[in-house]
């Protein structure tokens, strides 16, 4: 029963990421929580639900990349800022790496907390509109690396921690703080993210917080919503959608502070 609960689980965080083009984990962490301890079937420590978490951010990203690239479209290739990537992804892997590792020595309430922060920005940012500079050449483009640095390396720390990519904090910074087009943002930010799962995958690897049974059938429910979440984006008005989620995001944020205040 565990098993077919964590498949729906890891599918419904792909597919509304999918759906709604931002990061599963945002998702993923809440029902990872809640649901296997309401219908007893498991509780998971933050710890835990952490590093499922990023093993599903990982195997998603992976199958992001390897869709992107089938396509095989000259044009969307040329999206691609070489250094936008190589700055941040560069530092968003050495802040996830040490994200990971710091999450062995803190407690789930902690890390819950974290979570918490998180998902108050996350409602916060999907409620403000981003919209970046208009798309030029890519190497056309410039922005402050010391920034770009910067700020990849704290999304990367608290990422790797919660089990996250990061995703939707990066496009925010990268549209509205480093002003890059929005269509260089959206095909760099997803090789930025992956580098990112990398990192946090094996600094939770190496934190032992993994239970690799119910990981695996996550990760197998994850790959399978993903796409359908694409396919049906694009026959939905997904406006509609996106507040249901902030409003189930906001009620999930407020539930675990409750519980740490109890």
């Amino acid at each position: 029963m565990l098993d077919l609960v964590m498949i729906f689980i890891g599918f419904m965080g792909s597919f509304f990421s999918g759906l709604l083009g931002i990061g599963g984990a945002i998702i993923n962490y809440p029902l990872l929580l809640f649901v296997p301890s309401s219908l007893q079937l498991a509780d998971f420590s933050g710890q835990q639900v952490s590093s499922i978490s990023m093993f599903q951010v990982f195997f998603a990203s992976l199958s992001g990349v390897l869709a992107y690239r089938k396509k095989k479209e000259p044009e969307a290739a040329s999206l691609i800022h070489r250094g936008l990537v190589i700055y941040m992804g560069s530092s968003i892997l050495i802040g996830s790496l040490l994200g990971g590792f710091v999450s062995k020595i803190l407690t789930g309430e902690t890390i819950n907390i974290i979570y918490g922060v998180l998902a108050v920005i996350a409602v916060v940012l999907m409620l403000l509109p981003n919209r970046g500079s208009e798309q030029v050449r890519s190497e056309d483009i410039h922005f402050n690396k010391t920034v770009a640095v910067s700020s990849a390396f704290i999304v990367g720390i608290v990422s790797g921690i919660v089990g996250a990519g990061g995703a939707f904090i990066l496009i925010p910074i990268m549209l509205s703080v480093l002003k890059v087009p929005t269509r260089t943002t959206i095909v760099s930010s997803l090789a930025i993210v992956f580098i990112s799962a990398i990192g946090g995958v094996i600094g939770k690897a190496a934190a032992g917080h993994t239970p690799y049974i119910p990981t695996l059938f996550t990760v197998i429910g994850s790959l399978l919503g993903a796409p359908i979440g694409s396919k049906v984006s694009s026959r939905l008005n997904v406006k509609f959608l996106r507040y249901g989620l902030v409003a189930l995001i906001t009620l999930t944020a407020v539930k675990i502070w409750l519980s740490i205040f109890e």
